[in-house]
């Protein structure tokens, strides 16, 4: 029986982006329940696959034990990766 790898490959994707909506979905509840945001704003916040992984990692760092200067150096070092979400917060207080 042939493989028919076109078809596999865009059923993939589809379920590639489903996996990620639905992760990102249980993320945003994750993040709701330990900070002030609603559910609503994060998803808001977060439209792209990844943006809730994203925010989270930003707010793990935030809420870490080390130095403001070690938080400073962190959020600095990964600025592409965060620059969307800093923005988005802000946002959320201006």
């Amino acid at each position: 029986m042939a493989v028919d790898w076109d078809n596999l490959n865009g059923n993939l994707d589809s379920i590639l982006e489903d996996a990620a909506n639905k992760t990102d979905a249980e993320l945003g509840e994750k993040i709701s329940s330990v900070t002030k945001l609603t559910q609503q704003e994060i998803k808001t916040m977060c439209p792209e696959p990844g943006d809730a992984k994203k925010l989270l990692e930003l707010i793990q760092i935030v809420n870490s034990a080390e130095s403001k200067n070690s938080k400073i150096n962190q959020i600095v070092t990964n600025s592409e990766k965060f620059g969307k979400m800093i923005i988005a917060i802000l946002s959320k207080v201006i």
